[in-house]
């Protein structure tokens, strides 16, 4: 598409054709029907205006060197909106909606996915809100669930090069048994001032420590966190963080390669002994970790001694991306392709 510069794309919002939306009212939702307004007009008293009753969910389209658009583990998207919904008691959105609304945004908006080898992707935002008005605590009677789409370059402008994070022990994400394990507005609302923090002291984000104990990694502000060690792909297990689709491919993929992978509690001080480390999310795939400066404690964990990727993130990263764009085959039934 002429007068886009696909290969600088930054990763933030650009105005595309169409987006879709459907509507939950009287138990049912409506036929997925595409709009050209970029704006919603919701009742002052909405529910997830006051009561926070917002999900959303990221993915990606890709274009292959066949012409072909390929997206990425739609299916498990939309079961993860369904566990959002479960856990702030929002109207549970059919797999099908969800599919069907994802399907036809991309599609409308086909001219917008990136051409093979920008380097660029066409980001995916589901979005569902509760709409009817309401003063009191308690679940919306109607939703609203739409699907924009909008085209990215690399969430971190480093791209695929190692940054430094930091540990900010003054600061929590989210709360054991509380939302970090669903994927609500509130957890990122949550994450933005020690995030802001963290970038101005030069971080790329900050690597939280689990709420109770300050003892054990949890994840990064916008991503989940794994090191590696002794061809061993090691992941905190939490009940406070989000299930990352990235990062459960990424598992899947390790043990592929023949490595051991744990998911197990992971105290700070392991981080000494790693390899190589990373943030792990749609947005960036894998964004290499450089260090990590707890910065009460005054403690400094060097994971790249040289200042590049390690082998075996550079390998699984490769390997991911050529899934998604179609440069090798999908084994694992991950990606659906459009007609």
């Amino acid at each position: 598409m002429n007068g886009i510069d696909w290969s600088n794309l930054s990763f933030g919002y650009m105005k595309t054709d169409y987006n879709v939306r459907s509507h939950y009212k009287d138990g049912k939702w409506s036929t997925p029907t595409e709009t050209t307004s970029e704006s919603i007009d919701i009742h002052i008293a909405a529910t997830c205006l006051h009561y926070g009753q917002e999900a959303f969910e990221g993915l990606k389209a890709f274009r292959g060197k066949d012409g072909k658009i390929r997206i990425f583990r739609m299916r498990d998207n939309a079961l993860r909106m369904i566990s959002s919904c479960h856990g702030i008691m929002m109207a549970e959105l059919p797999v099908e909606v969800f599919e069907e609304t994802v399907l036809k945004a991309v599609k409308l908006n086909e001219k917008f996915v990136p051409p093979y080898g920008s380097g660029a992707s066409l980001y995916i935002r589901p979005l569902l809100i509760g709409t009817s008005a309401q003063v009191g605590v308690k679940p919306a009677a109607e939703y609203m669930f739409l699907v924009f789409v909008t085209p990215v370059g690399p969430y971190f402008k480093e791209g695929f090069k190692p940054t430094p994070v930091a540990i900010l022990r003054g600061y929590d994400r989210a709360a054991p048994l509380g939302t970090g394990t669903i994927k609500v507005g509130g957890n990122y609302a949550a994450s933005l001032v020690a995030g802001h923090k963290a970038h101005e002291m030069g971080y790329s984000a900050v690597l939280y420590l689990d709420a109770r104990e300050k003892k054990y990694l949890d994840e990064c502000g916008p991503a989940n966190f794994f090191g590696i060690k002794d061809n061993t792909y090691i992941t905190p297990l939490s009940s406070s963080i989000l299930p990352s689709i990235t990062n459960k491919s990424l598992m899947q993929l390790a043990e592929d390669m023949g490595m051991k992978v744990e998911r197990r509690q992971i105290p700070e001080e392991e981080l000494a002994t790693f390899e190589e480390a990373g943030q792990v999310g749609t947005a960036a795939v894998i964004s290499p970790i450089l260090r990590v400066d707890d910065l009460d404690e005054n403690k400094s964990y060097v994971i790249s001694k040289d200042g590049n990727a390690g082998p075996i993130s550079t390998k699984l990263y490769n390997k991911l991306r050529a899934i998604q764009q179609g440069d090798e085959p999908d084994t694992h039934g991950w990606v659906t392709v459009l007609d």
